[in-house]
């Protein structure tokens, strides 16, 4: 048994979604938010021991009740909010989702533990289907092979002290992901590939038919 959190960053104004408000609380069709769609998972997973849900004073009222789930105040920046969220990590693993992730799967949750049973940090994602450009301005330089691009997704996994230190190590550092600070530190982070829908719901149109 692994025991683990997930921290669920669900902070986030989501402005571009156009929504008039939070985005993970978007009612989808089947009657559950977007945000419940990743409650849910965790959940009823039995290796999951808390559900630390990172999100602003105003949206707490919306979440799905249960045992598991804590709600933490979200920081300014995502990775304030996730910091807020390891405050309340105690289990030796903690895995970091996007909110805004509805479709992750459980063999997506059980490929990163046992990716974790080889190594202290594995990020979820898929290897680029579109020829990746570098520019310069607007200027073309040259064409990377696709099949050396990983595009990272989320939920991201760490031995918890490895990434409390990573954070207390990184204070003034701005990045874009849990495991590009991982990186920057000399710690090896394995991909887990995806085949699974995963995508995060950022702009008004990836609302549609949902």
């Amino acid at each position: 048994m692994m025991k683990y959190d997930a921290i669920i960053v669900a902070s986030g104004k989501g402005d571009r979604a156009g929504l008039g408000f939070n985005k993970v609380f978007y009612r989808m069709k089947d009657g559950m938010t977007v945000l419940d769609h990743s409650l849910v998972l965790f959940i009823k997973d039995e290796d999951c021991q808390k559900i630390i849900v990172v999100t602003n004073d105003g949206d707490k009222d919306g979440l799905l009740s249960h045992e598991k789930v804590v709600v933490v105040k979200g920081g300014e920046r995502r990775q304030d909010s996730v910091r807020n969220g390891l405050d309340a990590a105690e289990s030796p693993y903690v895995f970091v989702h996007d909110g805004a992730r509805p479709f992750l799967q459980e063999d997506n949750i059980e490929a990163l533990k046992e990716k974790l049973q080889e190594c202290d940090a594995a990020v979820l994602g898929h290897v680029a289907v579109d020829t990746i450009k570098i520019l310069e301005g607007e200027r073309i330089v040259r064409t990377v092979d696709r099949n050396t691009i990983f595009i990272a997704e989320t939920p991201q996994a760490f031995r918890t002290d490895l990434l409390k230190d990573c954070y207390r190590r990184c204070e003034d550092v701005l990045f874009t992901d849990d495991s590009s600070l991982a990186e920057s530190l000399g710690f090896e982070v394995r991909a887990v590939f995806n085949t699974h829908d995963n995508r995060k719901l950022t702009v008004v149109d990836d609302f549609k038919d949902l």
